[in-house]
């Protein structure tokens, strides 16, 4: 008895000769799930689990940015990664142009930081303002101050991106996502983009 006490009280093998488990982080650590679906785009809706693709297009409807995010992500927050993510080459220069002229997005993107963000680099905003901004706005009276400029001309145009959308859902495994990871879902992404802007070049 007394050997078998000693035995059970033995320390255990050090942890880097240890094989990892499933679910094991750093050998010893089980991660948390919320954290391991965020990290893969994966997020907790009404409809289950879904991701969210966010785009910056050009005017003739192609990808020229791909984010993703867990589907219960605020669309304004994805707002400078998307913008960050922006890359046209340029005919001689090395250098790929970063900065659109002007920048058209539904009232999701009607923020303060976000109208500050596209002022500070320069770019022109074509985003109505929300109902609650605006009535907000009214009650503070002169210390509300003016309305943002919106032009709803120009906002037709923002269209080209929900026919991009309907483009891309045309290819099944990006309306249905069957990938695990969110690198490999994303990767399907760019390369059905690919395809657009081969087709475009081609047609």
């Amino acid at each position: 008895m007394d050997r078998l006490r000693r035995l059970h009280h033995q320390p255990s093998p050090p942890l880097r000769s240890r094989r990892p488990q499933k679910g094991d982080v750093n050998g010893d650590e089980l991660e948390d799930p919320g954290r391991s679906q965020a990290r893969q785009a994966l997020g907790r809706s009404r409809g289950g689990l879904t991701t969210k693709v966010h785009l910056a297009v050009d005017g003739r409807g192609l990808p020229l940015s791909i984010v993703l995010t867990p589907g219960n992500v605020n669309d304004a927050t994805a707002f400078g990664q998307v913008l960050d993510g922006i890359r046209t080459p340029r005919l001689g220069t090395v250098r790929p142009r970063t900065t659109p002229d002007r920048v058209l997005g539904d009232k999701a993107y009607s923020s303060r930081a976000i109208r500050h963000l596209l002022r500070r680099r320069g770019i022109a905003a074509t985003i109505p303002e929300r109902r609650d901004q605006a009535a907000n706005r009214h009650r503070r009276g002169a210390l509300g101050g003016r309305p943002p400029a919106f032009d709803k001309v120009t906002y037709r145009d923002r269209n080209v991106v929900e026919r991009c959308f309907a483009r891309l859902k045309q290819f099944r495994a990006i309306v249905t996502r069957f990938d695990k990871l969110g690198d490999r879902y994303r990767a399907g992404v760019v390369l059905a983009s690919l395809i657009l802007w081969l087709r475009e070049s081609t047609g």
